[in-house]
């Protein structure tokens, strides 16, 4: 696999534009010469110290402004959308999925701010995020729950102008590098609907009573840190509240389907990337026959099915955002995105597997760090199933909320408030 800087393919010509070109070539470059195994060996540390949090790559990409790549230009951001997002990461996770994945992690709760944050709060947190200062967690999930929204048992109780927050969040991606975190906590009893029962608030990392467990490294993703936070009667005061209070559904849906999936889909594109450069690679250098093994029609029937899969899934993931950057509706290409994104690079990893043989099985062998990331695509934003259920109600014209349509209006960003003082 190549670290070099290379050209966007001609397929992507409809959805870049000379900014995402420029951007492209950058975004090589970064992970070439601070993130390669072999240029910069950050990967290999990375790998040999899976219970350490990389905290070096979050801060060379902090330095470029890349924690703001959606933010307005009037917060100190890049204002440069969708597509320029789903740039950057898919090519850092093309050399490593876990230097994307905390891009990724922070331009989550971003966009939450970006949609649900009132002007002066933008105004207050995203100029940090843009000049480095400050990295952002969302935290949804929680022990019991699982990623079931409707199932958050955190609860927050106001108390005079303040809001005391009490429970338990876990798989919180860089929860160990976040200065805030967007908490989504239940404000309302028992039986009210969950459209109007939840509520987020931004949640300062040294609040007193919030704590979290040390890092732990998972099955794969070395490096990146998504653990548990607790909190414990933390008090955040009444202006800390992100959007309306009972708009916590909103902002957690929202940010799932607009910036988790298309994130999580560039994510699965890197490493699909990265297993077929892998694959072809090795079966055109390793000789047998009089040959190579790349001659075999046996296998060249298998790269070309990994090689079909790798071409749909890179048209479905910047199709998806450049209809998002347009203000179209397009919450189900977001959803298909993800879903299919990660199927097909987790089958074309199967198969580089099976075809590099016993090979595949060593230890420091890079197929193994890729299969191993490919599964962390699968379970955020919502498992298969959970996609698969939001396409059906696509087919069935169930679908009545379009965040992609309702949350269109990115120009509005970076107007002040008309009603400020």
């Amino acid at each position: 696999m190549s670290a070099t800087p290379t050209t966007p393919p001609p397929a992507l010509r409809p959805y870049l534009t000379a900014g995402h070109d420029l951007l492209w070539q950058e975004a090589d470059a970064f992970a070439a010469e601070h993130v390669a195994p072999h240029v910069a060996p950050r990967v290999a540390r990375m790998e040999a110290a899976p219970g350490r949090v990389e905290r070096k790559v979050a801060g060379l990409l902090a330095a470029r402004g890349w924690f703001a790549v959606t933010v307005p230009a009037v917060f100190g951001g890049l204002g440069a959308g969708h597509v320029a997002r789903t740039v950057l990461v898919h090519r850092i996770a093309r050399v490593s999925a876990a230097a994307a994945a905390i891009l990724q992690a922070t331009l989550i709760p971003v966009g939450a701010l970006l949609h649900f944050a009132t002007y002066e709060q933008k105004g207050r947190w995203l100029p940090r995020v843009a000049d480095g200062s400050l990295l952002l967690s969302i935290a949804v999930t929680e022990p019991l729950g699982g990623g079931h929204i409707g199932g958050i048992e955190t609860t927050a109780e106001r108390a005079g102008s303040e809001w005391v927050i009490t429970g338990s969040k876990i798989h919180i991606g860089n929860s160990h590098l976040a200065g805030s975190h967007l908490v989504v906590a239940r404000t309302a009893a028992a039986g009210v609907s969950t459209s109007q029962a939840l509520t987020a608030f931004m949640v300062e990392a040294d609040r007193p009573g919030l704590s979290g467990l040390d890092h732990r490294g998972g099955l794969g993703l070395h490096g990146f840190s998504a653990g548990r936070l607790d909190l414990d009667h933390v008090r955040v005061p009444e202006d800390n509240v992100v959007g309306e209070v009972g708009q916590g559904l909103a902002v957690a849906q929202s940010s799932s389907i607009l910036y988790g999936r298309p994130n999580l889909a560039a994510v699965s594109l890197g490493i699909h990337e990265a297993v077929v450069d892998t694959t072809t690679s090795r079966l055109k250098t390793r000789p047998r026959y009089q040959g190579a093994l790349s001659d075999l029609p046996v296998l060249r029937d298998r790269v070309g099915g990994m090689e079909a899969r790798l071409r749909a899934g890179r048209i479905l993931a910047y199709q998806a955002v450049h209809l998002l950057d347009q203000g179209l509706p397009c919450d189900a290409d977001l959803i298909n995105s993800k879903y299919l994104g990660h199927q097909w690079a987790m089958q074309s990893t199967q198969d580089a597997m099976e075809l590099h043989g016993a090979h595949a099985l060593d230890r420091d062998y890079v197929l193994q760090r890729l299969w191993r990331d490919i599964q962390h695509t699968y379970p955020p934003a919502g498992t298969g199933e959970v996609q698969r259920i939001r396409l059906a109600d696509a087919a069935f014209d169930e679908d009545h909320i379009q965040w992609s349509e309702h949350l269109a209006a990115e120009a509005a960003w970076a107007r002040p408030d008309p009603t400020a003082a």
